[in-house]
């Protein structure tokens, strides 16, 4: 039986898809212990390439790569209140180790803040050695609940940048800085398309003064917060004596921001692009840009293929052939769509005579004949096209499923009726969104524009601001 008629339609029960296909596609499996996953080389590969976009855009920066503990003392984790109080409930504590009860229990790093602060405040002495800007790529553990393979797990991996400044100013235009690097990373190698905008002092970071998120709409109709990026302004400077001599010889405190994008951005990219067939790869991010799949395994036609091959690699693409003979070439054929891989090269006998390969395009199906003396061109071109277009196809979805609401029984009546974003006029109150939530299970995605004149949808008192609510993962 083919991979193809394993995998549920995706406008079925969305969630045995989206578990369904990251097991066709090699991309993970489940870890022994609940709520952990195993990511095998073709969900790592992905990874790697998320890594390899941002680690440049990171170290032009300014912002070094380093490595703190995984075990963060717990008297460190309590330093900053709101903090502890966010995180409590996913701790994961360590209490014995050496077959001994510690004298102070370990948590397992579910982020850094607490354990990369403990050292700032000791490096730091003099406004020259400002600013301090680290960033790790590592693993932390959040013990959930309710899991997903990349979405929401146990432990993940991540990214976490870490600054410290001089003046609020500077960290308030890294913390921006570091938005608009994640927007780009998004909508230029994801081909994801978002809403940039300050999250709500209910849904802000434990420990922040302001939070960035950029939140992605999913098929589900729901939101999926897709990284973010903290002011921590001296909430944190203050418990850690995170001091310097400024300029006159005064002590300070430093000003800080963290920013972090993580794994789940890999079950954001699966769910937006995927569809009945499986995944779809945006090239960028493609482990394999193009797979050659030959329909026999006949000496001349694997030579023709091998030769083809290299001639992609040399031009610069992710090329790999797939001339195992143990599977049919319907079957080849199928497992590189289900893979997402975006274009796929079909080798027979008739292209070996007339020297030209038959192209299928993964996201549209559009398929050609393309000569052998301009192969490499072409295919680099529509490698480009490809990525466009999903990006414009994202970039409608989200249009299309955004609408706005001017009062509560209209929000109400649009979140019942269609899926997605709700544009509103809001005042940010905690009781009103726990009363949404409550009312709806819709929570506010984040404030996307300031200063404007409008009417509070809730309560019906002038609002400056604009914001888009929905249901969330």
């Amino acid at each position: 039986m083919s991979n193809k008629k394993l995998l549920p339609p995706k406008t079925g029960d969305l969630a045995d898809w989206y578990t369904t296909i990251i097991q066709l596609a090699d991309l993970s499996d489940y870890g022994p212990a609940k709520g952990t996953m195993i990511i095998k080389p073709y969900g790592y590969a992905i990874w790697e390439l998320i890594q390899e976009a941002m680690n440049p855009l990171i170290k032009a920066k300014g912002v070094q790569n380093a490595y703190f503990p995984l075990f963060i003392p717990m008297s460190l984790l309590e330093k900053e209140a709101n903090h502890v109080e966010g995180f409590a409930p996913e701790l994961a504590i360590v209490t014995h180790g050496g077959g001994e009860k510690l004298e102070e229990p370990l948590v397992v790093r579910p982020t850094s803040e607490t354990i990369m602060y403990n050292s700032f405040s000791k490096w730091l002495q003099s406004w020259r050695d400002l600013p301090i800007m680290m960033n790790q790529w590592n693993n932390v553990v959040r013990w959930e609940k309710r899991t997903m393979p990349f979405l929401r797990t146990s432990e993940f991996l991540w990214q976490e940048g870490h600054t410290a400044h001089v003046a609020h100013d500077e960290a308030a235009d890294m913390q921006k800085w570091a938005m608009d690097m994640y927007a780009h990373i998004y909508r230029n190698f994801f081909a994801l398309d978002g809403y940039v905008g300050y999250k709500s002092a209910s849904e802000r970071f434990a420990g922040a003064d302001t939070t960035l998120t950029y939140e992605s709409l999913m098929p589900s109709g729901k939101a999926l917060q897709a990284c973010t990026s903290h002011d921590l302004g001296q909430n944190f400077a203050k418990p850690f004596n995170i001091t310097f001599q400024d300029k006159e010889g005064v002590d300070a405190f430093a000003w800080q921001t963290s920013w972090g994008l993580s794994t789940r951005s890999i079950g954001g990219l699966i769910l937006a692009h995927g569809d009945d067939n499986g995944l779809r790869l945006p090239p960028k991010l493609a482990p394999t840009q193009i797979v050659i799949v030959p329909v026999r395994p006949e000496p001349e036609l694997i030579t023709y293929c091998k030769e083809l091959v290299n001639q992609l690699q040399q031009a610069g693409t992710r090329a790999a052939i797939d001339d195992r003979d143990d599977e049919s070439f319907g079957f080849r054929l199928n497992k590189a769509e289900v893979k997402g891989i975006p274009i796929i090269l079909k080798i027979g006998s008739k292209e070996l005579e007339q020297k030209l390969v038959t192209a299928k395009r993964r996201f549209d199906g559009y398929e050609e004949q393309i000569s052998l003396d301009v192969i490499a061109n072409k295919l680099s071109q529509s490698l480009d096209e490809i990525q466009a277009m999903m990006l414009k196809a994202s970039q409608e979805y989200t249009t299309k499923n955004t609408r706005e609401a001017s009062d509560y029984d209209e929000f109400k009546r649009i979140q019942s009726e269609h899926k997605g974003f709700i544009k509103v006029y809001w005042n940010d109150n905690a009781a009103v969104e726990k009363q949404i939530k409550d009312e709806t299970t819709a929570t506010s995605r984040c404030m996307i524009e300031d200063g404007v004149s409008g009417t509070d949808f809730v309560t019906g008192e002038p609002a400056t601001q604009q914001w888009i609510f929905a249901q969330s993962y």
